[in-house]
């Protein structure tokens, strides 16, 4: 096999020297804003004269293979919230000739006219489950306090929460463990800072958001349920800028600038006093103390033509620390690091080199609450390389190698008192390839395949994960897409369906006496166009789950096994109705779900299945620079656990102190089936009004919001010892004020 894969990598490599025909030629077209030089991904490219046409990668690259030469042609290229270009270029045979194009971007007032190209990108790709997402455009959704990446994408149908206070999501019935969240390529472990108010990742550092919500090919690896890419800014090139932002809860800043060959840029965001947090929530939520700060460095350098180097970390740290020795103390914390080569040849050839370090470490402290200690630490240290070539017939094939060593350390004590204390290590040695049939105008075709060589299990890991997506343009108005995978995860969290709130979940590898969890998608579709201003979307998905990993509430003794293994099922259909006009957008989406897991012949919903979902989301330009948007999201109400009945519990702080047999026992729930009841059906409404403003070399916005408008009481949970409702977050005005120079 090794002698193989290098064989395949020499022959990829030697397809620089691919000889092109004599009559045609290649161009690559790579596009940036005018205004600080950040790549413009997914941006659209085409030759008026001959009808060829490209989207551009993450990385602002486009490629048009097979181009008669010899002849004069204009190129149109257009963005969403830029204007458009029109460049004159001559195509020599035997060639690649290369273009850089700067877009000018527009002002708001043309911004929702911009939005009707959004599909083109998304129309040329064959990737079935694949959403993406510009950060720019969320600047003008609802806020919670502040913009919030995790937030939005809960926008999305078929993506749910079990809350308003976390931001944790939930994929198609899977599990918040299930969901890959990678920065520039490297995992975050925990992207949330407390409660889920704020995600960790601050959306000021990011570019673009690729959101795979199912059916995701054959370069993603290690999760069974959904793939998030946040793909960083590089940093403007041109000239040194600055912004700051301020909110009740939390100040940020940032700065960037060129440097000699390259460009940086730095984040920080830093929470404010842990007395105006908790007053601001009236005191219903312990006091939070929250940093997260990152950096990206980006070069080009001159000895290697056409490559480009950039080192990129990220850190994040939580506190929470409640008042009183009754109450559970918590931390944890991210720490990444990376590094990434990124190089294109004199043919359309592109490959990248990359490491990264991820660290994560959490603790649960009870104190003398009734919460179970724990404590978790993990490492992950991944390096990797990627080949990507296109073909005259505009095919693509891809190729690369992952290795991928984690370390995991868990303690954490149970109900019963009984003391788990896990400590694994593995590492994984995967190669991926696929092959997109791109050469027929109307169907796309994407076929590949992971091989484990070597898995964190130690000889447990399944040696093939297949994946097939594809698209194919019935007519023009109607696209159908499909797409089917087998996925397998080695690390996972341990989670506790009976814990009502939980901060974060420990990972854990997969112990060697289990097997890896495994994952078959099944998903298809259709998107219409019933008009230029009008789209139609509906999916239907089946998930089929297998060895899915819960801690074993049936332990006994300490030689009993620490964790079990279960099946799972998940199923639905999707859909979405949207609606652009030059000064509205409308869209409306409706998911009907069932999600279900089963151990030992027992039958449950998990705690974030959700029957019915649906999502009205209005946005107006109001001119002079205001923008105003509103949010109404309704669901049915998520499983838990009832309370069957209750017995009194001996508690103590101090073991030689003076007891006294009245005054130290407290009721402890004894738990009914598993998910039997529900809670009460959710429903809120947003409300989002934002100014945008310039003065001499000042510009930035001013944003007022409204969380849950009609101060609507969703019902969180109970209270297991005394049965008192908590509720979520009440009717709750933010003011958010952002500067640029």
């Amino acid at each position: 096999m090794p002698r193989f894969l290098i064989y395949i990598s020499f022959q990829l490599i030697f397809f620089t020297g691919f000889i092109f025909s004599q009559n045609t030629g290649n161009l690559r077209v790579f596009i940036s804003d005018s205004l600080n030089g950040e790549a413009l991904a997914y941006c659209n490219v085409f030759i008026e004269e001959s009808g060829k046409g490209a989207s551009a990668n993450e990385k602002g690259y486009a490629v048009i293979t097979s181009i008669a030469a010899g002849k004069k042609y204009t190129l149109l290229v257009t963005y969403v919230g830029y204007e458009s270009k029109k460049i004159d270029f001559v195509i020599m045979p035997n060639k690649l000739t290369e273009l850089k194009i700067e877009l000018n971007p527009v002002g708001i007032q043309l911004q929702t006219i911009e939005k009707i190209g959004e599909k083109t990108a998304e129309a040329n790709a064959t990737d079935a489950g694949l959403k993406i997402i510009k950060v720019r455009d969320l600047e003008y959704l609802p806020q919670s306090v502040e913009l919030d990446i995790f937030r939005a994408i809960q926008s999305v149908p078929g993506v749910q929460s079990t809350s308003d206070i976390s931001a944790k999501y939930y994929v198609r019935g899977g599990g918040s463990d299930q969901n890959l969240v990678l920065l520039n390529g490297a995992a975050i472990y925990n992207p949330f800072h407390a409660f889920g108010i704020f995600s960790a990742v601050d959306p000021e550092m990011i570019n673009n958001i690729e959101f795979y919500k199912g059916g995701f090919t054959s370069e993603y690896g290690g999760r069974i349920s959904s793939v998030m890419n946040l793909i960083t800014k590089n940093g403007n090139k041109n000239r040194f800028s600055g912004s700051a932002s301020a909110s009740q809860l939390s100040g940020k800043a940032l700065l960037e600038g060129p440097f000699p060959g390259g460009s940086f840029i730095v984040t920080g965001r830093k929470s404010y006093s842990k007395a105006i947090f908790k007053n601001f929530f009236n005191k219903q939520i312990p006091p939070i103390d929250f940093y997260d700060y990152s950096f990206k460095l980006n070069t080009n350098p001159a000895f290697i033509k056409g490559s480009n180097f950039n080192l990129f970390g990220f850190f994040s740290k939580d506190v929470v620390d409640n008042e009183g020795e009754l109450s559970e103390d918590f931390n944890w914390s991210n720490n990444i690091i990376g590094f990434k080569w990124f190089q294109v040849g004199s043919s359309p050839l592109f490959y990248e080199v990359s490491i990264s370090y991820s660290g994560f470490e959490g603790e649960v402290i009870p104190n003398l609450s009734n919460a179970n200690p724990k404590k978790n630490e993990l490492t992950d240290f991944t390096g990797r390389m990627d080949f990507t070539y296109i073909f005259d017939s505009k095919d693509e094939i891809s190729m690369g190698l992952n290795i991928t060593d984690i370390k995991t350390k868990l303690f954490l004590v149970d109900q019963n008192g009984l003391k788990y204390d896990v400590d694994e290590n593995g590492t994984n040695f995967s190669f991926f390839a696929k092959y997109k049939f791109m050469r027929y105008d109307n169907l796309g075709v994407d076929i590949g395949g992971r091989f484990n060589l070597t898995g964190l299990l130690k000889g447990k890991t399944a040696l093939f994960e297949p994946r097939v997506s594809l698209s194919w343009n019935i007519i023009d108005e109607v696209k159908m897409k499909a797409a089917y995978g087998i996925y397998q995860q080695e690390v996972v969290t341990y989670s506790d369906e009976n814990e009502v709130v939980s901060l974060f979940e420990p990972w854990t590898i997969i112990p060697e006496y289990l097997d890896a969890s495994k994952a078959y998608h099944y998903m298809g579709g259709l998107s219409v166009a019933l008009s230029k201003k009008i789209s139609f979307d509906i999916e239907g998905y089946c998930k089929k789950l297998q060895n899915l990993i819960m801690l074993n509430e049936e332990k006994f003794k300490k030689t009993d096994d620490d964790f079990v293994s279960g099946s799972g099922e998940s199923y639905g259909w999707e859909s979405s109705l949207k609606y652009v006009s030059d000064i509205y957008r409308f869209s409306a989406s409706y998911s009907l779900s069932w999600a279900y897991k089963e151990i030992d012949g027992r039958l449950f919903y998990p705690k974030y299945d959700t029957r019915h979902s649906l999502m009205l989301d209005f946005e107006v330009n109001l001119g002079y620079g205001f923008s105003a948007s509103a949010m109404w999201n309704y669901k049915t109400g998520n499983p838990f656990t009832q309370n069957m009945s209750f017995y009194d519990k001996y508690y103590f702080s101090d073991f030689y102190a003076q007891v006294s047999p009245f005054n130290n026992y407290k009721p402890y729930a004894i738990l009914a089936d598993k998910n039997l009841g529900r809670l009460p059906d959710y429903h809120r409404l947003d409300f989002n009004i934002t100014k945008q403003f310039k003065y001499s070399f000042i510009s930035g916005n001013i944003s007022a919001s409204i969380m849950n408008v009609y101060n609507r009481k969703n019902l969180f949970y109970f209270k297991r010892e005394t049965g008192e409702k908590i509720y979520m977050l009440p009717f709750m005005p933010s003011l958010s004020v952002k500067v640029q120079l």
